[in-house]
């Protein structure tokens, strides 16, 4: 099934097509190398119960990366990040301090507020009223299964007061109509405010630069790249001649989004998660390519997770004779034990959440804007409430950023910050996004050294 507004060609998929297609090399020879840019969106992306980090029996943590700088290499549950090592900033040591240590919800409510008991509006929405303010819609908060069981509170990540979380919306179709459809009537968290949007193109620019890549190349490369140029500029023509269809006037000619297996039977069956997931996802970044927003939370499930992972078709978790909750599996014991059922269903879920990232990431790079791709210009952040899913301590905490930020983050690398409060890194992706701010959160100490260019 596709949700649509116009047609079933999707501008996603014709951006995608354009981006990848092209001869080899030409979007990496764009790449932003430039330092001292601004980031033009932020996405968060939320996974529930932790990673195998340490045991208790001191061995080392299977997620985590080791190395330092430039010269490390991914835990072995990072693998899927693999073909996306470059592109992302990891770490180790960033702490979310000891109020709460060991609870799943004393880590939910500190982890995008860096306060303890979540008394304070979070990164998201701080950014979303500052540097997000001009976007049609100045905050975007997709789910999955992420309000299951009437969840409210602490189950929600994203606060606008001190104590106040928000929910975000667990249907991608209704989430569409909302970006675009009509405006809604009455005020919510992700209404319209700023100015009026202007119409907008993520490919504005980059025409000009194909058309300067295209003198150099030979005649066989020539002719390739000129089939992907007549694309270009046809999706081009939709956008600025398209009448509007999302709220505010914003324009983004004929936008659809797949929404197999998405259906009010099957939104909060565990069968169809992924395909929930992988449309809000794609949402997401049909959204940004489209300049409806520039901040997006993305929250899959949520903490102490009953989510039941062994009944995702198609992955290794798959097991329709064993029911694997996703918190349950988190509590596989002292030891990384593969014998022991769920210590071995923990680690392919932490693999399949790295999946997810990656797939994130490969639709932002899939989408040319300016001198490089969308990823370039855009902070990813993978985050959870706890570390080690058995343990739930909130030190060496696994949150990766990725993303160029359109060259003011430096990415390849592996931080060791030295037992830092998250709360600096929240300051440094503000700063990459253009906010200036010193301090946030309960005991900031000035944004995170070593992340920003």
């Amino acid at each position: 099934m596709t949700t649509r507004r116009q047609n079933r060609r999707t501008i996603l998929r014709l951006f995608g097509a354009a981006g990848l297609a092209l001869p080899h090399g030409t979007l990496a020879e764009r790449r932003v190398r430039a330092e001292g840019g601004v980031a033009k969106r932020i996405i968060f992306l939320y996974h529930p119960d932790g990673v195998v980090g340490p045991s208790q029996n001191g061995e080392p943590s299977l997620w985590h990366a080791t190395g330092n700088g430039t010269s490390f290499s991914l835990g072995s549950l990072q693998a899927p990040l693999a073909p996306h090592k470059d592109d992302c900033v990891f770490f180790r040591g960033l702490s979310m301090g000891g109020t709460d240590s060991g609870s799943h919800p004393g880590g939910a409510k500190k982890l995008l507020t860096a306060t303890d008991y979540g008394n304070a509006v979070s990164i998201d929405q701080v950014l979303a009223s500052t540097v997000g303010a001009g976007a049609p819609f100045r905050h975007l908060y997709l789910g999955a299964h992420a309000n299951v069981n009437a969840a409210s509170g602490d189950k929600h990540i994203s606060y606008v007061a001190p104590g106040q979380s928000v929910a975000p919306e667990d249907d991608p179709r209704k989430a569409f109509d909302l970006l675009f459809g009509a405006a809604p009537s009455e005020p919510t968290p992700t209404e319209p405010t700023g100015p009026d949007p202007v119409k907008v193109s993520v490919i504005d620019g980059v025409l000009a630069e194909m058309n300067a890549t295209r003198a150099k190349l030979g005649d066989v490369e020539k002719a390739k790249l000129d089939i992907h140029l007549d694309s270009l500029r046809e999706v081009e023509k939709r956008i600025k001649e398209g009448t509007p269809g999302g709220p505010g006037g914003a324009t983004c000619d004929e936008p659809t989004l797949d929404t197999t297996g998405v259906s009010d039977a099957t939104l909060t069956d565990p069968t169809f998660f992924p395909d929930v997931l992988r449309a809000q996802m794609d949402l997401t970044v049909l959204a940004m390519a489209c300049g409806l927003t520039k901040v997006g939370v993305i929250q899959a499930s949520q903490h102490t997770s009953e989510l039941i992972m062994s009944r995702f078709p198609n992955t290794e978790m798959f097991d329709p004779g064993f029911d694997m909750r996703s918190h349950q599996a988190s509590h596989y014991g002292p030891a990384h034990d593969f014998q022991k059922k769920e210590f071995d269903a923990f680690a392919k879920q932490n693999k399949w959440w790295m999946q997810q990232l990656a797939y994130l990431l490969g639709k932002l790079d899939e989408l040319p804007e300016e001198d490089g791709t969308m990823l370039d210009h855009s902070i990813v952040v993978s985050v959870t409430e706890v570390c080690d899913g058995n343990t739930h301590y909130h030190d060496d905490m696994p949150f990766i950023v990725a993303g160029g930020a359109g060259g003011r983050i430096s990415t390849g690398r592996l931080i060791d910050t030295g037992g830092r409060r998250h709360a600096d890194l929240w300051i440094a992706l503000a700063q990459a996004m253009g906010h200036s701010i010193d301090s946030f959160g309960d005991a900031s100490g000035g944004a995170l050294p070593g992340l920003l260019t």
